[in-house]
């Protein structure tokens, strides 16, 4: 029998402390709890499953709205939608469209994006957001937010010398204004007119060695009176010219004599965090001198985990922090840094007639032309073993 207002007000709980069912018609009920609280709930099946939805709070939903509700879950079954799923994309859809700050519409836009960034680039994002436009743009509706009011943070950023930061910021809020204006919180995008309003860092080339400098390095880095290892790493990186990044993070098992090969896995390399699971690792021919330089390291770290360990943690790799101050030891401050040793040899390999494409192979850089990358897979092995021995003896010959 369907229930009557007048049945569900005088029902008292059950003595045995035992929720009650009151079944209204189909799959319609009130759920009386011990404590008197009274639940309207709809039993349904969905998909072959037997699934329950909440309806609401009996008195607050009084037994004619509650049947209401009913008929509209059985509308969306007729049309092969889940009303309990439903339920859950229309909350959904209600606290977005309640979100309208700046600030709130930022938050979501960063915890989207960041699934496919590395923690530390997350968390450098979001800071960036809370330090210089959170304080004036984040309480503000975002569907109210001009162009000249956004251009004034950023140039407040930019005037304090923080160019690059700033175009960052301009970049981010782009991405975070285009959310707003797809999910209809906002109708247009306040940063398309201000493509050329801010000033471009002018970029600075690494401080690299020149071939006439090479001499001098040389007899410096082989009377290096600092940690042997850290001597050891730096031979190693001007040997490969790989990263600092890669050489720190080198481990014993990507080493393999035998081949004179050493293999960095994806999770190393300088790539966006979402390529890293797809990419292919960068292989690195070790020349003889760089085969000598690690069964150095052997001898002293042979049995870790690390190829370079850190002093303090052996668990750990060493710093790449370690090369940059040994350099200034050297007395290289200002004047070379680590990251420049890849230009170095570039420059001397490309000079000297090597295959540019071998060259750029080696350096582990990214083909931008995207048709040429999708057919020139080539990893050029058999000319990089030439290119890395012909390095080797070239350091060797500016030694002497």
């Amino acid at each position: 029998m369907p229930l009557t207002d007048a049945q569900i007000k005088a029902f008292r709980p059950s003595e045995d402390g035992k929720p009650v069912k009151l079944a209204d018609g189909q799959g319609l009920f009130l759920m009386v709890m011990p404590n008197g609280s009274k639940y309207w709930r709809y039993h349904y099946r969905f998909a072959g499953k037997q699934k329950t939805l909440a309806l609401g709070v009996y008195p607050d939903i009084p037994l004619k709205q509650a049947r209401t509700k009913r008929e509209d879950a059985r509308r969306l079954l007729d049309q092969n939608t889940d009303p309990g799923l439903q339920k859950q994309v229309d909350k959904l859809n209600a606290s977005a469209s309640n979100a309208t700050t700046f600030e709130l519409i930022a938050r979501e836009w960063h915890a989207s994006a960041s699934h496919e960034w590395s923690q530390d680039h997350a968390d450098r994002v979001l800071a960036s957001l809370e330090t210089h436009i959170f304080p004036f743009l984040g309480e503000l509706p975002i569907s109210q937010i001009k162009p000249m009011q956004l251009l004034a943070v950023l140039q407040k950023v930019e005037r304090a010398g923080k160019i690059d930061t700033a175009l960052r910021l301009k970049q981010r809020c782009a991405s975070i204004f285009d959310l707003a204006v797809r999910t209809e919180r906002c109708d247009t995008n306040p940063v398309a007119p201000l493509s050329k309003t801010l000033r471009t860092q002018q970029s600075t080339p690494r401080k690299a060695l020149h071939q006439d400098d090479l001499p001098d390095f040389l007899k410096r880095l082989a009377s290096f009176d600092g940690n042997k290892q850290t001597a050891l790493m730096m031979e190693l990186a001007l040997l490969t010219f790989t990263r600092v990044g890669e050489l720190s993070q080198a481990r014993w098992e990507e080493i393999d004599f035998e081949k004179a090969l050493w293999t960095i896995p994806p999770e190393h390399r300088k790539l966006q965090e979402k390529f890293k699971n797809t990419a292919p690792p960068h292989l690195v021919p070790l020349s003889s001198s760089a085969i000598a330089v690690l069964r150095s390291m052997e001898e002293i770290s042979g049995g870790r985990e690390h190829v370079f360990p850190n002093r303090n943690d052996p668990r750990r790799p060493m710093s790449p922090e370690t090369l940059r101050r040994a350099l200034h030891s050297m007395g290289y401050k200002g004047k070379a840094d680590v990251h420049g040793f890849r230009a170095t040899a570039s420059t001397i390999l490309n000079e000297a007639g090597f295959n540019p494409d071998a060259i750029e192979r080696q350096l582990s850089h990214v083909e931008t032309n995207k048709v040429r990358a999708a057919y020139n897979r080539a990893e050029y092995i058999e000319e990089r073993v030439k290119m890395m021995e012909w390095w080797a003896k070239f350091l060797e010959s500016h030694s002497r």
